[in-house]
C-alpha cells in the first residue's frame, strides 16, 4: 500500500524535471560569491520579494535566527505570536546563539494587533530588557495556515517606525499567504526589514530558504551564515531546485489550498473531528479530536494502517498538510480513511 503522507510540505521529493536541472547546474564557490546558480537564485528572489538583494541558506531556521541575530544584542527582547515557529520548533536557538528573549503575545488566529505589540513594549528604565525587535509569521503555521492582513501589517510597521523597533517576517510559506490572498509578494514584503522564505515547503526543492532585505542588512547577514556554520561551497546544485521551484510550482499552490478546502470540508463534524473552517485558508488543516473516541498517538496508529500519514499538534490535535505530491485520487483516499477510522 502507497503511504499518503499529510504530515507536511516538507515531504515532497524533487520531480523529474527538479531533478534534471539540478544535475544541469553550473557551480562554483558561494563562499567565494562565485556560484551562478546560488547567485542566480538570490537575484531571483530579490527581483520577486522586491528588495535590494537576497542570501541563500540551508532552512528556513537557520534564515530566522540570522536575522535575529543581525537584528538585536544579547540582552534585547522581541514581540512575537505566542505560537511563532522560531520561538517553540527551532530548538531553542534564539536564546543559544543571539541571547535574545520573546515577549509573546497570544493572537487571534496567529494574528497580533498593533495596539497589542505597543502595550507590551517596554518602558526605557535602565532594568528592562530592551525592545529591540518585531517577528510576524505569515501564513502562521502554528494557527493551521492563517493568513495576516496586511493592513495590520502595515499598522504594526508604523507603530516600529514611532518606536524605533525592526522588523522581521518568518515567510517560510509566505508564497502560499500570496497565492491564496491574491495580494502580491512585495506588498507584504515592503513592511519589514528582514524576511525569510522557504523553497523546500510549497515549491517542493529539496533543501534551502532565502533571507530578503536591504544590501545594508544582506552583508552582515552573510558574515553571521558564516559564523552559523552556512557557508556552502558548490551550492548551486541545490539552488537549482530552488530555481526550479520558483519557476515552475508557484503557479499551482492554489491546488494545495483547494484539496485542504476539501478535506476539511469534507471532515469537519465527521464522528466528533473538530475543524476550525475559518483557519483553512491555505495548505493546513488542524483536527482537533478531543470529542472523539481516540487518543493523537491511536488515531496516527490507525491512520497509518489505512496508509495515511498525519502529524500530531499538542494533545488533542493532528495537521494534515497538502502539497505537489498529493493527488485528487489522494485526498478521497485519505477521506475515506479518516471516515473509517472515525466512525468506529
Amino acid at each position: 500500500m502507497n503511504l499518503i503522507d499529510l504530515r507536511s510540505d516538507t515531504v515532497t521529493r524533487p520531480t523529474p524535471a527538479m531533478r534534471r536541472a539540478m544535475a544541469a547546474a553550473e557551480v562554483g564557490d558561494d563562499v567565494f560569491g562565485e556560484d551562478p546558480t546560488v547567485n542566480r537564485l538570490q537575484d531571483m528572489v530579490a527581483e520577486i520579494l522586491g528588495t535590494e538583494a537576497a542570501l541563500f541558506v540551508a532552512s528556513g531556521t537557520m534564515g530566522n535566527q540570522i536575522c535575529i541575530r543581525c537584528h538585536t544584542q544579547p540582552g534585547d527582547e522581541l514581540i512575537c505570536e505566542a505560537g511563532a515557529h522560531f520561538l517553540h520548533y527551532e530548538s531553542g536557538a534564539m536564546a543559544a546563539l543571539s541571547g535574545v528573549q520573546a515577549r509573546t503575545i497570544v493572537g487571534n488566529r496567529g494574528i497580533i494587533t498593533a495596539p497589542q505589540i505597543d502595550e507590551a513594549l517596554r518602558g526605557e528604565a535602565y532594568y528592562f530588557p530592551r525592545s529591540r525587535l518585531i517577528t510576524l509569521e505569515n501564513t502562521h503555521n502554528f494557527a493551521g495556515g492563517t493568513i495576516f492582513p496586511l493592513d495590520e501589517m502595515a499598522r504594526i510597521r508604523q507603530l516600529a517606525k514611532e518606536r524605533g523597533l525592526a522588523m522581521h517576517l518568518d515567510g517560510a510559506r509566505l508564497w502560499n499567504a500570496s497565492a491564496a490572498s491574491g495580494i502580491a509578494l512585495r506588498d507584504y514584503v515592503q513592511h519589514f526589514d528582514s524576511v525569510t522564505v522557504c523553497f523546500s515547503k510549497g515549491l517542493g526543492a529539496p533543501m534551502g530558504s532565502a533571507i530578503a532585505g536591504t544590501r545594508n542588512f544582506i552583508t552582515p547577514a552573510r558574515r553571521v551564515r558564516k559564523m552559523f556554520g552556512g557557508g556552502m561551497r558548490q551550492a548551486g546544485i541545490i539552488a537549482a531546485g530552488a530555481i526550479h521551484g520558483l519557476e515552475y510550482h508557484r503557479e499551482r499552490l492554489s491546488e494545495d489550498h483547494a484539496q485542504a478546502r476539501s478535506l476539511a470540508e469534507a471532515l469537519h463534524g465527521r464522528g466528533g473531528l473538530a475543524i476550525d473552517l475559518d483557519t483553512v485558508q491555505t495548505n493546513i488543516v488542524m483536527m482537533n479530536i478531543a470529542q472523539t473516541k481516540l487518543s493523537v498517538p491511536a488515531a496516527m496508529a490507525a491512520l497509518k494502517n489505512e496508509g495515511i500519514l498525519v502529524g500530531p499538534f499538542g494533545a488533542t490535535t493532528l495537521r494534515a498538510v497538502t502539497h505537489l505530491d498529493v493527488s485528487r485520487a489522494d485526498m478521497e483516499r485519505a477521506v475515506a480513511a479518516f471516515a473509517k477510522i472515525f466512525s468506529m
